[in-house]
């Protein structure tokens, strides 16, 4: 493809003269910001996708994957065997879900209240693989399983007991006053986010409908499917069974967060390719630098014989090759640092004392990160044909040049 004589002038032109120092420094540019702008598009696109994956598992092992509420009728038992029947891979759950006020000592704080049917709790995969204190089987009447960040918050530990103040009022002499219990601590649980991890607590399910003066009637069913992407299809279906009550799924419930990541990410995508774009006009400007300092020697292989067509494709390769190192170190670069990046925020947060990545700002309690072979295809594909497209047009600018012209002064 490329003759001897072309890779030695490509070979030339790499190794500018000593009076030919600004060349370097353009070249320097060029091959350090396409190199940075390979690396940083990697690792943001790492992390994006990291950061979704992990907030879509965290999301699907602690809600359910569709939901069923009462509208205009009440869920019945009726209903409930007819959906199981229907579908007998699913795993239901009833609940009721609430807000309320945790009191422990100088402490008082709202939390989502979630109302589980004790017998079901077992099949949940947020009690099978992320309590770190205690067990579902003290989950009884009278006990309640808090987050992790809760607990820490209010400084109790499991065998705790914590004052609870409902939204639902009760009589007294002085008049209705809002209703409020002690409920033990039978377990903790971690779910890798923190604003779940903060703010959910969990009631038995009879407890629930007591301390918020509900009954059998306001019941909502929780489904849990084994692949929760089928989770709109099936929802789809449940809703033609019964229109009267209200289904939604995982997606539906999380629709405006996900859409503001994929905007967020693509957004990224485009603002930082400006960095590579950026770098290869370095090349162009390098070349055409070059080609104007080159002229004389143009214009001498011209009278010598050789093709126009091998200049070119010499002066082509000469800024190729730029790009195309400069993207291998990129790709290098950015995987070696997607693949440690926890491990170099916890080193910067420590050596600076920096608060990188704050768990009540991102959610996450690590920084994700997951390489996509797509991404890294389509950012090295970029990088590549925007060096060709640099590389070519000053390229052309070679057949211009007239020996005649070049060394009539010479």
């Amino acid at each position: 493809m490329f003759t001897y004589v072309e890779k030695l002038i490509t070979s030339r032109n790499l190794k500018p003269k000593k009076k030919e120092g600004f060349l370097k420094i353009i070249s320097a540019f060029s091959f350090i910001g396409i190199m940075l702008g390979v690396a940083v598009l990697i690792i943001v696109m790492s992390v994006m996708n990291g950061f979704r994956t992990e907030l879509t598992n965290k999301i699907l092992g602690f809600n359910s994957h569709i939901t069923i509420k009462p509208y205009s009728k009440n869920i019945t038992d009726e209903y409930l065997n007819k959906i199981k029947n229907k579908y007998t891979n699913f795993n239901i759950v009833k609940t009721f879900n609430g807000e309320a006020v945790v009191l422990n000592k100088n402490n008082a704080k709202g939390i989502l209240v979630r109302g589980i049917d004790t017998k079901d709790i077992g099949s949940i995969d947020l009690f099978k693989k992320n309590l770190i204190d205690g067990k579902t089987d003290d989950f009884e009447t009278g006990s309640i399983i808090i987050g992790k960040y809760l607990a820490i918050e209010l400084g109790v530990v499991v065998g705790d007991k914590i004052n609870i103040m409902s939204s639902n009022s009760m009589s007294s002499p002085l008049g209705n006053i809002p209703k409020q219990l002690s409920f033990e601590i039978a377990a903790v649980f971690s779910s890798g986010l923190y604003e779940f991890d903060r703010n959910v607590s969990f009631f038995n399910l009879t407890d629930s409908l007591s301390f918020f003066g509900m009954d059998t009637d306001d019941i909502n069913l929780e489904i849990f499917l084994n692949d929760p992407l089928n989770a709109n299809n099936y929802k789809d279906e449940i809703q033609n069974i019964n229109p009267d009550f209200y289904v939604s799924s995982w997606t539906d419930q999380n629709k405006s967060f996900f859409s503001a990541l994929k905007v967020e990410r693509n957004v990224m995508f485009l603002i930082l390719t400006l960095i590579i774009i950026v770098a290869a006009f370095n090349i162009i400007s390098g070349l055409t630098i070059l080609i104007k300092n080159k002229t004389k020697e143009i214009a001498i292989l011209k009278s010598l014989g050789l093709p126009k067509k091998s200049i070119i494709k010499s002066f082509f390769l000469t800024g190729f090759l730029i790009g195309f190192t400069a993207t291998i170190a990129g790709l290098i670069f950015g995987i070696l640092f997607s693949l440690n990046i926890e491990s170099i925020r916890l080193f910067l947060s420590n050596t600076f004392n920096l608060q990188i990545f704050p768990e009540d700002v991102y959610f996450l309690t690590e920084m994700p990160s997951e390489i996509s072979l797509f991404s890294i295809v389509v950012i090295s594909g970029f990088s590549i044909l925007t060096s060709i497209f640099a590389s070519l047009f000053p390229s052309l600018a070679v057949t211009k040049i007239e020996p005649i012209k070049a060394l009539k002064y010479e």
